[in-house]
């Protein structure tokens, strides 16, 4: 009876004594990921958030709905999305190229799809910008007949599609090598032709590959800069992306503005972030 009433008298401990018990009790692994984390990641994300929200919300929408904002937010994720469906169709079809047949560089193909990886973005940006330019190589084949790729919105599409279709690529890819050609072989077999043995044998396997890399690409094309910023006039309501909006604020000294507009880009992201995940976790389900 003693002991239950000494047990009712003691006082549980505060809720930051709890966390950090918690705290010491963990790995020097855990430690150190969470540190790193927090250091790299939460707090950055943190200040956006609290330098945004410290403006008042009639500052904050202001900004974030201001006409040229919309503007660059219409030119950033329109753009995006449909390079993201270029390359979702292009991708895959030069991912089935370089599983299903062997031929001469095919090497040197594959270990150039990484390119743009590897490129730097302002290089890229002023290669594009050289070749698509009315006077370049493949510029020079539509100016005369009144179309102007660089400079232009058409430019930026260029630099979204060179700088996210290795993500489509290596995404569908190694679905592709893990195929099992015999069952195209009995679809073949019982009568199927070759494009009802594409859509109905290897395109739902493929498909949450090929959403995810559509997925990734698109996110990569939204955030892009540094090759847009070069091919493209950064006139606004024409041809300006957010991201280059942000810099131009900075530019001006206005780091509440640009610490607004990132906030709503940040946001964007987050959801698409989600999106993908959830593609992820649909196609875990389904090869399983």
């Amino acid at each position: 009876m003693s002991n239950i009433i000494n047990a009712s008298l003691v006082k549980p401990k505060p809720l930051w004594r709890q966390w950090f018990d918690r705290i010491r009790n963990l790995s020097w692994t855990w430690r150190i990921t969470w540190f790193y984390l927090s250091a790299m990641l939460f707090l950055p994300l943190v200040a956006m958030f609290a330098k945004a929200g410290s403006e008042g919300w009639s500052k904050f929408w202001e900004v974030a709905a201001s006409p040229i904002a919309l503007s660059t937010y219409d030119v950033t994720f329109t753009t995006s999305l449909i390079t993201a469906l270029i390359n979702g169709v292009f991708g895959t079809a030069i991912a089935w190229v370089l599983v299903r047949y062997d031929f001469p560089g095919k090497r040197i193909i594959d270990a150039s799809i990484d390119l743009p990886f590897a490129l730097p973005t302002s290089v890229a940006g002023l290669t594009l910008a050289t070749v698509y330019s009315d006077n370049g190589w493949i510029g020079s084949l539509f100016a005369p007949l009144g179309i102007k790729i660089a400079f232009t919105r058409l430019g930026v599409g260029m630099a979204m599609l060179f700088i996210s279709l290795p993500f489509i690529v290596r995404t569908v890819q190694p679905v592709l090598m893990e195929l099992e050609r015999d069952i195209e072989e009995a679809a073949w077999c019982l009568g199927a032709s070759e494009w009802q043995t594409f859509r109905q044998v290897i395109l739902p396997p493929l498909l949450p590959s090929i959403l995810t890399g559509m997925a990734l690409g698109f996110s990569r094309a939204v955030g892009e800069y540094g090759s847009t910023v070069i091919i493209s006039s950064n006139t606004p309501f024409k041809d300006l992306i957010a991201p280059v909006l942000v810099f131009q604020r900075l530019e001006e000294y206005d780091y509440a503005g640009a610490t607004i507009i990132g906030v709503v880009l940040l946001g964007i992201s987050l959801v698409l972030l989600v999106g993908i995940n959830i593609l992820q976790a649909w196609g875990q389900r389904y090869e399983k």
